[in-house]
């Protein structure tokens, strides 16, 4: 059951709910090691602004029940590149499995086919998540390649997946 979700700007009254949602192992485990330093409220309020500021990426946060239970944003890549966006999610774990992060990705992967003037948008999740990997399948989202051993995290090597969704 999808349970109704909001993709808004974030604002500063989010600090709280970003930290409490946000630190989760079970979600850090999956993030780059910068999103997983964020959660103290200066960290929290400086991430914040980082996105609400620029032209360059189109960062939101999911929002349930007027809670900020969430973030997903495209990045616009440099220089030979710049027909491309990176594709970031999370989702804080009460709200997993009812379908809300592929109604997220395919929301703001629509938008910014609307905004930016790119043809590409790809993710990269770690080889070990799995539930990312579905998550992108039924957002329409196609595997590309497979880096072994690209990441290093928490002291392992991870392969890297790479998925894509062309306009």
């Amino acid at each position: 059951m999808i349970k109704d979700y909001l993709l808004r700007p974030w604002k500063m009254d989010d600090v709280d709910n970003l930290i409490k949602y946000g630190s989760n192992p079970n979600i850090t485990r999956f993030m780059s090691d910068g999103f997983s330093q964020l959660f103290t409220a200066e960290k929290a309020k400086a991430f914040i602004e980082f996105a609400n500021t620029g032209n360059n990426k189109l960062y939101r946060t999911i929002d349930i029940g007027g809670e900020a239970s969430g973030g997903i944003g495209v990045m616009l890549q440099p220089d030979i590149y710049c027909k491309n966006a990176e594709l970031g999610y999370w989702l804080a774990e009460p709200f997993w499995g009812q379908g809300i992060i592929t109604g997220a990705i395919k929301q703001i992967v629509e938008e910014a086919f609307q905004i930016f003037d790119i043809n590409r948008v790809f993710a990269v999740p770690f080889s070990n998540n799995t539930a990312s990997h579905r998550v992108l399948e039924k957002a329409g989202f196609k595997l590309e390649a497979r880096h072994e051993k690209k990441v290093f995290k928490n002291g392992e090597f991870l392969d890297e997946w790479v998925y894509a969704i062309i306009r």
